[in-house]
């Protein structure tokens, strides 16, 4: 990329280096287990969260760029244990997440999250200066810097804030990746349940270094009928957005699946049908669609694990192509606020046809 072969090389081993210090470091925080109770030996924590070693291949077009997103991801992830271990003791202080509106009560950051912020755009600053950086907070409610084809990083220092106000678990990490304008790398962690996901267009996905399955089997027979459908009701709260999005549900009921859920991490959504946890999630009913950092990390995950990625309806323009199909995939646009990931692409066009109507 930016860096001659011999820094490149230097950067790799010390990053890599620094991400089994952040790994050792994240598991003492979660009292030293690996989740299920069973404490892990230093060794196994370093392969838990490693960098695959298809991704660390001399031919990955961005094996620095993940590297040290791996290392942030852990690191921002460690910032944000304290909360999550004092949350309803006696030991919780609520002041601590300073919690600061943005465009209403419901659309709120935290300190942590300014703070993961700040930190992860310092650190890419400092090894790769001239990319571009667009994070959520940053960003607030301003207008969302375009995308350009520079090498550009998606941010959210948190996804699932308000989940992870309350201590809920379902929050994580998400630092994406850019060339030539498109999602390339993303990466995400989700600090409470201890899963890392990493994926690198054309070279797969993985969660804790573990390949998900490619859409085959079982995924790959999903009809709605038998789905577990995901949707988020954000922060609409007009009467036509309400009702916009409550029919969509009330349909799906209607017709048939097997459950519904709603979890309140976008970023997370994407990487549990990547792995087969739900079968299809959409957003873009009304007023609660998502923003490029809720897509970027997670779309890779998402299509380097064979999903079927697109947009739920046309939003904007640029949501089709020149043929006035909709985008899908890598060419999906993130600054849309309609999405549809499921997956297998006949899961997907039959939730379509229910929820819009």
């Amino acid at each position: 990329m930016s860096m001659n072969s011999t820094t490149s090389s230097l950067f790799l081993i010390a990053a890599a280096a620094a991400t089994a210090v952040a790994t050792s470091a994240v598991y003492a925080s979660a009292f030293g287990t690996d989740g299920r109770g069973s404490r892990r030996s230093t060794t196994s924590q370093k392969q838990h969260f490693g960098v695959p070693p298809e991704i660390l291949r001399n031919d990955c077009q961005c094996r620095e760029e993940s590297v040290l997103a791996v290392r942030l991801a852990l690191e921002a992830g460690r910032n944000m244990t304290q909360h999550y271990d004092t949350k309803g003791t006696a030991d919780e202080n609520i002041d601590d997440l300073n919690i600061s509106c943005k465009s209403h009560e419901t659309d709120f950051a935290t300190a942590i999250d300014l703070k993961n912020e700040n930190f992860i755009a310092s650190e890419i600053k400092k090894h790769f200066p001239e990319h571009e950086i667009i994070g959520e907070e940053s960003t607030g409610t301003g207008t969302i810097p375009p995308l350009t084809n520079k090498p550009t990083w998606i941010i959210d220092p948190i996804d699932g804030t308000t989940n992870f106000a309350a201590g809920l678990p379902l929050s994580c990490v998400s630092i994406g990746f850019c060339l030539e304008g498109k999602p390339f790398m993303g990466v995400v962690y989700a600090p409470m349940t201890q899963e890392l996901y990493i994926a690198v267009k054309g070279l797969g996905a993985y969660r804790n270094g573990v390949p998900l399955l490619k859409c085959t089997g079982e995924k790959a027979r999903k009809s709605l009928s038998n789905s577990v459908v995901c949707f988020e009701f954000g922060y609409a709260r007009t009467q036509e957005g309400i009702d916009n999005m409550v029919n969509a549900v009330r349909r799906l009921l209607e017709h048939g699946v097997r459950t519904t859920r709603t979890l309140g991490s976008g970023v997370l959504d994407l990487c549990y049908v990547a792995c087969g946890r739900m079968d299809v999630v959409y957003t873009g009913m009304a007023e609660e669609g998502w923003k490029p950092w809720d897509y970027c990390a997670g779309l890779v995950v998402a299509m380097e694990a064979g999903c079927n990625m697109s947009h739920l309806m046309i939003r904007d323009e640029k949501d089709a192509n020149d043929a006035g199909a909709l985008k899908s995939g890598y060419e999906f646009n993130l600054y849309s606020s309609s999405m549809i990931c499921g997956v297998n692409e006949e899961v997907v066009d039959q939730c379509r046809k229910v929820v819009v109507r």
